[in-house]
């Protein structure tokens, strides 16, 4: 028996539809809050202008770097130099120091006597001659020691007189006691004490003396005081300072006043300097010298050195000599105390090679060359183009040096010519 047929399946239910989207209506944004975004247009300018502003700084830090390498890789532009020309001439070794000026005999004139200054005839710049007066102090005081002194003499010479008539009568009783006792009148104990008192008297008569003496000394300071009472001038010169004026009382005590500075002549005049030990060396005495101060600017003023001292002056661990210069002030230019900046000339040297101490002490960039001898030194000629044109190299040559000013230093040898070309200094290609 035959099964019968499947029953065909169901038809299916149709899909339900999904639901319909309901459009829902959005508020639009307020300017405050598209400003806030940056959501506008000048924002979004400014942000593009950045980007570019950016973009081109990037490239042109770029450019640069490139620039940079491209130079290192290319070779350096050869130094140009500075060169200076070897010369011939006189060379002239110096020394300069500072002073002042003075005035070559200057003398302080003071008072040996107190009390009060009742005449003062000079002043300032007042020209004077040996004895003048200058000053005069109250003699009252001092003439009435003098009266007092001449008292104390006319005292001592009567007890002088007084104890001479002793003495005479002393010795002649003595004498007649003697007598007395050779005619057996008079005992040996007589004798003997008419001699004692001869022998008082006679040195009674010796202290008397050495009074009178003594007083006559006492009159004689008394005297001599008040003579200083009148202050005179010791040299024929020129008042250069008065310290005192009229009714000042001067004290002399154990320092004596200074009442007056006179200068002898300011004619002929010093001018002492200070010589650092390190040219001490090259000063002699004759050198010749010239000097400046501030009041004649422009003018050198001629000196000679007449000495040069042998005791040091240290200040703050330097070491200095002075020297003393003669100077001719006929023209009465210069006064005391004016600052002078002098120039001794120590060493003539005429018809000389000379170079530029900067040749010296310049070396080449790059260059090398074997150590000197002391007493020599190098200079580097100037390089010269050969035939084809290119530039060659610096050459050295060695010189014996001597004598120098401080700018110049002559130079012996025949490795250098007057008028060849020294090499001074560099400086960087272009």
């Amino acid at each position: 028996m035959t099964p019968p047929p499947p029953a065909a399946p169901a038809a299916a239910a149709p899909a339900a539809a999904p639901p319909a989207r309901v459009a829902v209506a959005r508020p639009a944004p307020s300017p405050e809050m598209i400003a806030q975004l940056g959501l506008g247009r000048g924002a979004r300018a400014r942000r593009i202008a950045w980007r570019v502003a950016k973009y081109l700084a990037l490239a042109l830090v770029a450019l640069a770097v490139a620039r940079q390498i491209q130079r290192a890789r290319q070779p350096a532009p050869p130094p140009t130099y500075v060169t200076a020309e070897v010369t011939r001439g006189e060379l002239r070794v110096t020394v300069a120091a500072t002073g002042r000026v003075q005035a070559a005999t200057t003398v302080d004139v003071g008072a040996e006597v107190s009390g009060r200054i009742v005449a003062l005839p000079v002043d300032d710049n007042a020209r004077v001659t040996r004895g003048q007066v200058l000053a005069v102090i109250d003699p009252e005081q001092l003439q009435a020691a003098v009266t007092q002194q001449q008292a104390q003499v006319a005292a001592a010479q009567a007890s002088v007189r007084q104890a001479r008539a002793t003495l005479d009568e002393a010795r002649q009783s003595a004498r007649r006691t003697t007598e007395l006792a050779g005619q057996a009148l008079a005992s040996t104990q007589t004798v003997e004490s008419s001699a004692a008192a001869a022998a008082r008297a006679a040195a009674a008569y010796d202290v008397a003396v050495a009074n009178a003496r003594l007083a006559a000394a006492g009159l004689t300071s008394a005297r001599s005081k008040l003579d200083k009472a009148t202050i005179r001038s010791p040299i024929d010169g020129i008042v250069l300072d008065r310290l005192v004026e009229p009714g000042q009382t001067v004290t002399a005590g154990f320092a004596t006043p200074v009442l007056f500075t006179i200068a002898e002549d300011l004619a002929r005049m010093t001018l002492k300097v200070d010589i650092d030990e390190a040219d001490v060396g090259r000063v002699r005495d004759g050198n010749p010298a010239t000097f400046t101060v501030d009041a004649y600017l422009g003018r050198a003023f001629p000196s000679k050195v007449v000495r040069l001292s042998n005791q040091p002056t240290i200040s703050q661990s330097v070491v200095t000599y002075e020297a003393q210069l003669e100077v001719d002030n006929h023209e009465l230019l210069l006064r005391p105390g004016m600052t002078a900046t002098a120039t001794i000339t120590t060493d003539v040297r005429p018809d000389v090679v000379l170079v530029p101490d900067a040749a010296l002490r310049f070396t080449p960039p790059g260059a090398t060359a074997p150590p000197i001898a002391a007493g020599a030194g190098r200079v580097w000629l100037a390089p010269v183009r050969g035939a084809d044109g290119a530039l060659g190299k610096p050459a050295a040559v060695v010189v014996e040096l001597g004598a120098s000013d401080g700018t110049r230093t002559e130079v012996k040898g025949g490795g250098l010519a007057p008028g060849a070309a020294v090499l001074v200094d560099t400086k960087a290609g272009t």
